[in-house]
């Protein structure tokens, strides 16, 4: 039986800046290894899931704008008893960033994050101790609606926030100057790290996304930015095939922006000892791949 590698139908806003189809070259890979793979859409409608073993997510980019639908999705294969990897229960507690304060209450640093559900929770004293900050919604990728502002500015941006909360709630974030320095993502494979890069915003923009034209330095991150890192691995991302750990560090020390475990890219950029250590993250999670379920 064949392994069913989750994508998205292409929407080429995510693609924007990019350099290589990652999903192409993690694809071939894999199947240059032998690997009884193929690439299907995870919302087509078409697919018979009961005719694969198992279930990666790669690139589903798309599941917040289809969440509902996205979760169902999610429930069907664990009822249907398909492993799915990372696991739906995991995946399920990632794609609402109220899961920044369960790692918060673990003690781990976490850039501080308030959620507003209704405008009128909103007071003057969330804005003490920062000039700018930065809204989003809970249930996002790729930016969607996020919002630098000034203290200044806030009436202006509850006048957006009050139709947007209609749909979803939102998270309220001091604006981190030290994102100027750049982000640091680390890339975990098994729950091992594999490799890291520096994303740092253009001029006169505070978001470092690629497709939205931030810089990609790919650089090797300190043992002790290493180590740092591994504990929100440990802590909730131990079982997980691969894993991105995205945050900046303050005083040398390292404070969490996001914990991406569903469909992160993971900037593999074509090199084979990135696409080996994703492949053995594989056959860890797949045991039946190689005859030892």
């Amino acid at each position: 039986m064949k392994l069913a590698f989750a994508v998205y139908q292409v929407q080429y806003k995510y693609n924007n800046g990019t350099v290589r189809d990652e999903d192409a070259d993690v694809l071939a890979y894999l199947q240059q290894k032998g690997l009884p793979i193929e690439k299907v859409v995870w919302d087509n409608p078409n697919i018979q899931w009961t005719h694969y073993k198992a279930v990666i997510l790669k690139a589903p980019w798309d599941y917040h704008e289809k969440y509902s639908k996205f979760i169902s999705w999610l429930d069907q294969l664990q009822n249907l008893g398909i492993p799915v990897w990372n696991e739906v229960d995991i995946v399920k507690w990632n794609s609402d960033k109220h899961y920044l304060a369960d790692i918060a209450q673990k003690g781990l640093p976490v850039i501080p994050t308030r959620y507003i559900h209704q405008l009128d929770e909103v007071t003057e004293s969330w804005f003490e101790g920062s000039d700018k900050w930065v809204i989003k919604p809970c249930i996002s990728a790729g930016a969607k609606n996020t919002l630098l502002f000034e203290v200044a500015q806030w009436p202006e941006i509850a006048s957006h926030l009050e139709s947007w909360l209609k749909e979803e709630p939102y998270m309220l974030q001091p604006y981190v100057k030290e994102i100027q320095n750049g982000e640091w993502s680390l890339l975990y494979f098994g729950g091992k790290y594999s490799h890291s890069l520096l994303k740092t915003p253009k001029d006169a923009d505070f978001r470092v996304q690629h497709y939205l034209g931030g810089k990609v330095d790919y650089q090797t991150a300190s043992s002790n930015l290493i180590q740092q890192a591994q504990r929100y691995i440990d802590t909730f991302a131990s079982n997980t095939l691969y894993a991105r750990v995205d945050g900046v560090l303050i005083n040398e020390v390292f404070h969490l922006m996001e914990l991406e475990l569903i469909e992160p890219y993971l900037f593999i950029n074509g090199e084979e000892s990135r696409l080996e250590a994703y492949y053995q993250a594989v056959l860890s999670k797949c045991p039946f791949l190689s005859g030892n379920e």
